[in-house]
């Protein structure tokens, strides 16, 4: 199931009809109260982070389910042009950028455009775009293995990941770049 989308913007426009959808797809799902809320929160963290890391913008946002695991994306253009795609998608794979610390900051990094060199470059099938994405996943076993070799900064990022609801009750979060659309995608298995 796909619900509608609705376009809100940063500016908190429409902001409250989507954290309705998320109580109404709980209610036709027939969720338990926990669940319900535990969808509700990461919706609401999920606005509440483009409220924070998109500046002035409109993005579409909209839940999908599939056997049980609740898809809430969360979908904004950026104002990109082909020439600093290219320079940026050009430089992911040299290095790391150093502004995109800690967990909010991997992910309010792709919705900066100057700051999507941290993410890793993957391609398409010959002849397509390539994408960025990010997995938070994998940005926990990192910071995890980091701790476990005392490297610096590792003790402050795994302290930040403790304390951020999305990555106490979501399952994973993937945020990916493909032209000038960025996308999070929350996901969460009841």
């Amino acid at each position: 199931m796909k619900t509608d989308v609705i376009v809100v913007s940063s500016d908190g426009d429409k902001m409250e009809e989507a954290l309705t959808l998320a109580e109404k797809v709980a209610l036709y799902k027939g969720l338990p109260a926990r669940a319900a809320l535990q969808l509700r929160l990461l919706s609401e963290e999920a606005l509440g982070m483009m409220r924070s890391i998109t500046g002035n913008r409109k993005g579409k946002f909209w839940i999908e389910d599939m056997e049980d695991v609740y898809q809430l994306h969360l979908q904004v253009d950026t104002p990109m042009d082909m020439n600093k795609q290219e320079q940026l998608l050009s430089a992911s794979t040299s290095g790391k950028n150093e502004a995109a610390k800690g967990f909010m900051g991997r992910i309010r990094a792709f919705f900066e455009p100057l700051n999507w060199s941290d993410a890793p470059v993957i391609t398409n099938a010959e002849g397509m775009d390539p994408y960025v994405s990010w997995s938070m996943n994998s940005y926990k076993k990192a910071v995890e293995k980091e701790l476990n070799q005392d490297h610096e900064g590792a003790a402050e990022a795994w302290d930040e990941l403790e304390k951020s609801v999305i990555s106490n009750i979501a399952d994973e979060v993937k945020v990916s770049i493909k032209g000038r659309t960025v996308e999070m995608i929350i996901f969460k298995r009841f």
